[in-house]
């Protein structure tokens, strides 16, 4: 193994540290050196770690270097490999952390397929090879076609660019931003967004009508009202989304966004508009290629063929009246006058002669619109919308409300001292978004006891929910 220089992945002790303590700093070099022998002979296939580091190669991070990161794979795409990319093992493990096998597995299965690869010479592999040898390792751990099929499925969502959108709703106390966030990092998914943050930015920087004091803390004369000033309130964060949501729609980004302000309607009426949209955009496209529109073409041409044939007229009656107003100019008005008539009539020539140009400049302009309304046509890839809200029982959810009403109520002046009553309309607003479960909205019970089998199954709804929808796109 050649020599190493320091690792800066590895925790450094500080210079002022080490120059208190010689002895110190002489102990964490042989602790370091000792952790450098321990991973060399793990990658060779000696001898495992002690017990007493086992947990530490048992959860390994982002940070856990290897010999063989020093050297690159190429990855060449497509059919005549014009395109390559560098092989990152933290990449193909997050990309098998999205199959649902386990993270440390992934790691192994990781660094596996890099050492082979580099043990022989195989540093310039295409990706249907490097996939095979893939494939292998992971049927060799016991991961085999379903897993294999996830990630076939998710490498082909991915180079689709299919836009997906997460919703998680629910009320305070839920658990939407740990499930958000576990989500994000089983499923790769790098951008999360809260409605908490787009709120309070919509109240501090614009003339958005938000309030500091939080609606669900605020006197309302019957459930109805504070269910509609809760819907207008999420309308408003809606539009403040608006933006990423686009650069999400445009880039085939997937994203999640988690928070209280969540209408799920809001979000179901947009994709509605969008199947019409796609519907009429359907239409249109047939209905140009019927056969009434075929039927047109030729009136089109011999309209384009008149035109012709009226600029021809025009520019013979120019040179002709040029020529008299020529010949008028030598006869009464002189050789200077004849001059002047010269150039303008040259000039006159000039202009007519950019007809022809211009018509073709505008014929090539009609070419590119064709060109743009066939590369229309194709549809674009529709966005998968998938709506989730957290509901908790009402005994934990009133238990985890009281004791974070009460820290809150010690930092926020704005809160009333009744209790009783926020509890009661943050009530009102989960019942609401529960509502939805009728129209197919999936409703997911959450319990400290279960959290880690809900994680689990959300984890493999979300996998079921892509090559359904997705399936649609292609």
């Amino acid at each position: 193994m050649p020599p190493v220089a320091a690792d800066p992945f590895l925790p450094q002790t500080s210079h002022s540290a080490a120059a208190a303590s010689a002895s110190t700093s002489e102990s964490q070099t042989e602790e370091m050196q000792k952790t450098h022998k321990e991973e060399a002979a793990a990658e060779e296939g000696e001898n495992p770690p002690p017990p007493e580091r086992a947990a530490a190669f048992a959860s390994p991070s982002r940070n856990a270097s290897s010999k063989y990161d020093f050297v690159k794979v190429k990855v060449w795409l497509g059919d005549n490999a014009d395109h390559y990319y560098v092989l990152s093992r933290f990449l193909l493990c997050r990309m098998l952390t999205v199959t649902k096998i386990p993270n440390h597995v992934a790691i192994k299965i990781a660094l596996e397929l890099k050492k082979l690869l580099v043990d022989n010479s195989l540093l310039d592999v295409s990706q249907t090879d490097l996939e095979a040898n893939l494939f292998k390792l992971m049927e060799k751990r016991g991961y085999g076609e379903d897993y294999i099929n996830r990630y076939k499925m998710m490498t082909r969502f991915h180079h689709q660019r299919v836009p997906l959108v997460v919703l998680v709703c629910g009320t305070a106390c839920t658990g939407k931003s740990t499930i958000a966030t576990q989500l994000a990092g089983r499923l790769n998914l790098p951008n999360v967004l809260q409605t908490d943050m787009v709120y309070e930015l919509l109240r501090t920087s614009t003339d958005a009508p938000l309030t500091s004091v939080p609606v669900w803390a605020r006197d309302f004369d019957s459930p109805e009202e504070l269910i509609t000033e809760f819907c207008r309130e999420c309308r408003v964060v809606r539009k403040g989304l608006a933006g990423d949501l686009k650069k999400a729609m445009k880039d085939g980004k997937p994203i999640i966004i988690e928070g209280i302000h969540l209408d799920p309607s809001i979000y179901l009426m947009d994709e509605e508009k969008r199947d019409d949209n796609s519907k009429m955009e359907k239409r249109v496209a047939e209905s140009e290629n019927s056969p009434a529109s075929v039927e047109s073409k030729p009136g089109r041409q011999h309209e384009n063929e008149l035109h012709k044939k009226k600029m021809d007229f025009i520019k013979e009656d120019l040179a002709n009246s040029q020529e008299c107003m020529s010949e008028e100019g030598r006869i009464s008005e002189g050789p200077a006058c004849a001059k002047s008539h010269v150039i303008s009539s040259s000039d006159s020539a000039y202009s007519i002669e950019k007809n022809p140009r211009a018509e073709g400049e505008g014929q090539k302009d009609m070419d590119l619109q064709k060109n743009n309304a066939t590369k229309k046509d194709k549809p674009a890839a529709k966005p998968i919308v998938v709506p989730i809200v957290l509901r908790m029982s009402d005994f934990d959810h009133k238990a985890l409300l009281e004791e974070w009403i009460a820290t809150r109520a010690s930092r926020d002046n704005c809160l009333p001292q009744d209790h009783r009553k926020l509890i009661n309309n943050l009530k009102l607003i989960q019942d609401y978004l529960c509502s939805f479960e009728s129209q197919g909205l999936t409703v997911v019970d959450i319990s400290a006891n279960s959290f880690p089998q809900t994680l689990d199954w959300l984890h493999s709804y979300l996998l079921q929910k892509v090559p359904s929808k997705a399936g649609a796109n292609g």
